[in-house]
């Protein structure tokens, strides 16, 4: 992987760590306990994938950055209180998430269940505010997408079929659609989020839209991979869940190789389609190939 790319990784992640340190609330007061343990969620670690994808976005068209690490800061927010729900024993009943012990684990589940609700929220507190941009028309609309990406039809959609996953008989097409809601959505958003803020246009989105479905199913496929052929020393969660569960993933019905080769041919489709924007969009072109080589 280029030197350049994981560069402009690490600077996302360094630039939306410090914008969420100052944006989240300290703990403090009779409800510190939640603020920890939100702080506790967000400053896990992880790769800050979705912020990268705000921000590389974002600079294809101008923003200021200080307006768009705020929507990447947002996203990250929103991110994390899935991840803190997904992990509940009600739903998926980890124990380990980026090498440490879960939120509820590390707290117990009632504060769990409010900090995510409460990282879910703050991402919208985020986006309104006049600092992410000085147009209304402009924060209301990223609201409006990040409200449609996460909810019912976005990723708590997704997050409800795969629950229901193991007693349905899923075909590829049944597990590429709760994928496009489940992860996917999020990542759509994270690539048209910039577009937004920079009023690029329709042209631009649908441009990004595209590419963001290719890495999302892409993303995904990987993290099923891993899940059959990883470990939780390097992934940092367990694994080997979705078939001890039962569920259907691409790999589990196409085999090892055919899923591999699928999302390489994702990936590159992705990184064609960003072509137009020329050396602009090299970082994001290069995204689709560590997602491939990911091992955590």
């Amino acid at each position: 992987m280029a030197p350049d790319f994981r560069a402009a990784l690490v600077a996302a992640a360094d630039a939306v760590d410090a914008t969420l340190e100052r944006v989240l609330p300290k703990p403090g007061g009779a409800h510190a306990r939640v603020h920890e343990a939100m702080r506790y969620a967000v400053f896990a670690g992880g790769k800050r994938l979705r912020p990268f994808l705000v921000l590389q976005s974002a600079s294809l068209f101008a923003v200021k950055p200080e307006q768009a690490v705020r929507a990447a800061a947002a996203i990250e927010a929103l991110h994390t209180y899935s991840l803190v729900h997904d992990d509940l024993p009600c739903m998926d009943d980890d124990d380990l998430r980026r090498g440490r012990p879960t939120t509820h684990r590390a707290f117990d589940e009632a504060t769990a269940v409010l900090a995510g609700d409460a990282l879910l929220t703050v991402a919208f507190e985020i986006l309104a505010d006049d600092a992410t941009h000085d147009q209304a028309a402009v924060r209301c609309r990223l609201v409006r997408e990040l409200a449609t990406a996460a909810g019912s039809n976005g990723m708590v959609g997704g997050q409800m079929i795969d629950m229901l996953a193991p007693d349905k008989t899923f075909g590829a097409d049944d597990v590429m659609n709760l994928q496009r809601l489940k992860t996917g959505a999020l990542f759509e958003f994270c690539c048209v989020a910039g577009a937004i803020l920079g009023q690029a246009g329709a042209e631009h989105e649908a441009r990004l839209r595209d590419y963001a479905r290719d890495i999302g199913l892409t993303f995904q496929i990987t993290d099923d991979l891993l899940d059959v052929l990883g470990s939780a020393e390097k992934t940092g969660k367990a694994v080997g869940k979705d078939q001890d569960q039962g569920k259907a993933t691409l790999v589990s019905l196409w085999g090892v190789d055919a899923a591999r080769g699928k999302a390489e041919a994702l990936a590159r489709r992705a990184a064609q389609a960003l072509a137009p924007y020329g050396p602009a969009a090299a970082a994001l072109q290069a995204l689709p190939a560590f997602l491939l080589d990911r091992d955590s």
